[in-house]
């Protein structure tokens, strides 16, 4: 529901862990495979001579320096912009407001109704429950509109229409409270909270 690059950071998130699994794969034949060893020198060796020829070949006229020198500082300022960018994308979409209402009585202005009212009182109605491992409530701003999302853990044995329906008359009466029906989204998971855990029982 919200807008954080899900696609972006699962991207970033591969070819992060595909450069970290080379560089694991390489520290390990240099050190089980004798072999690898020359051939890591022959070519650590050719690499460094072609990065000082390249360096070499780019400096200014009459000076010792690069341009790649410059280069090289645009592209990490570049790269820093990009990562400030990305990381004020996360957790994007997220509200502070459910309802919002203006009041025209003797004394006119608005009504606001704090999206922390509704997910305090979703988890005190939740919490303590025998069928769920877990629960969680946020409020979003979905194209505009509030929105909440109810995310259910139930545990093993639940049956989820029967929990859906449970909280659907919970979402009944918030509405009747908040005086406006509020667009909400269900989800209910698995994970290994419901797997391990058990529900207690009375004695």
């Amino acid at each position: 529901m919200n807008s954080t690059p899900a696609l972006l950071n699962r991207i970033l998130l591969a070819l992060l862990g595909l450069v970290l699994l080379a560089v694991g794969l390489l520290l390990v034949l240099l050190a089980a495979v004798p072999a690898t060893g020359p051939w890591w020198h022959a070519w650590a060796s050719g690499a460094w001579d072609g990065v000082n020829q390249a360096f070499n070949s780019t400096r200014f006229p009459g000076q010792q320096e690069s341009w790649l020198w410059i280069a090289a500082a645009l592209a990490l300022l570049v790269l820093m912009g990009l990562m400030v960018a990305w990381i004020a994308q996360q957790g994007k979409g997220r509200a502070n407001v459910l309802a919002a209402e203006y009041d025209p009585g003797d004394v006119p202005g608005d009504v606001r109704i704090g999206g922390g009212v509704a997910e305090q009182a979703l988890k005190q109605a939740l919490e303590g429950r025998p069928d769920l491992a877990g629960s969680t409530v946020t409020t979003y701003d979905v194209n505009g509109s509030p929105a909440l999302k109810v995310r259910l853990l139930p545990r093993q044995g639940v049956a989820p229409h029967l929990l859906a329906a449970e909280v659907s008359g919970l979402l009944d009466a918030l509405d009747a409270v908040v005086g406006k029906e509020i667009p909400v989204l269900v989800h209910i998971g698995a994970g290994a909270r419901t797997r391990f855990s058990r529900a207690e029982r009375v004695r």
